[in-house]
C-alpha cells in the first residue's frame, strides 16, 4: 500500500487570449492582486489557431501568458479556475467574454489546464472543474498529446513554457 504524502507545489500559469489591449494593465493588476506577483510575462501572439472565439470576442485576438511566483498546491486548482472565472466575468460586454483566462499548474513533467468542459481526457476534480493534461515533459522537451489545443502545439509557447520550467526548477531547489 502507498503512503499519501502532500503533493509537490507547482507554477501556477495563465493563458489570457484578449481583444481589448487597453485592459491589459488593469487585468494585470487583479491576477496580480489575487495570485502574487508575476515572474514571467511571455511576448503576445495572434491568435489564428480557429476562429472558435471569434463570434464571442470579436477578430483580432491576441494570446499571451504570466507565469506567478508564488508556488500554489495543485488541490488549489479549481478554486482558482472559478477565480478567474469571476474575473473573466467583469470583463465582459453584453454578456460577451473579451478577455479568456485559461489558469494551468506548470509542474517538472507536465502543464496542466483547467477547464469547465468535461472530455473523455478530462478528470474531474471538484467544483465542477476538470484537469487536462496538455502538455508533459519528456526527453528534454514538452510533448504534445492527442487532444493538445493547436496553439499549445506550437513551438513559440513550448519555449515560453520551457522558461517557467527554469524558474521552477530553480525555486524548488530554494525550498
Amino acid at each position: 500500500m502507498g503512503i499519501a504524502e502532500n503533493f509537490t507545489k507547482s507554477k501556477l500559469v495563465i493563458g489570457i487570449l484578449s481583444t481589448r489591449p487597453e485592459k491589459k494593465e488593469i487585468l494585470r493588476r487583479q491576477l496580480v492582486d489575487q495570485f502574487g506577483p508575476i515572474d514571467y510575462e511571455s511576448p503576445e501572439f495572434d491568435f489564428t489557431f480557429t476562429d472558435y472565439y471569434d463570434p464571442e470576442m470579436g477578430e483580432n485576438i491576441k494570446r499571451y501568458f504570466y507565469s506567478f511566483a508564488d508556488l500554489v498546491d495543485p488541490e488549489k486548482l479549481s478554486d482558482i479556475k472559478l477565480q478567474t472565472n469571476d474575473i473573466e466575468q467583469n470583463f465582459s460586454e453584453d454578456t460577451l467574454r473579451k478577455i479568456n483566462i485559461d489558469p494551468g499548474l506548470l509542474s517538472l513533467s507536465s502543464l496542466i489546464l483547467a477547464t469547465t468542459k468535461n472530455n473523455v481526457h478530462r478528470i474531474p476534480l471538484q467544483k465542477g472543474i476538470y484537469g487536462e493534461v496538455t502538455l508533459m515533459y519528456a526527453h528534454r522537451q514538452f510533448q504534445i498529446l492527442p487532444w493538445t489545443y493547436a496553439d499549445y502545439q506550437c513551438p513559440e509557447y513550448h519555449k515560453i513554457f520551457e522558461e517557467m520550467r527554469k524558474i521552477l526548477k530553480r525555486d524548488l531547489k530554494q525550498i
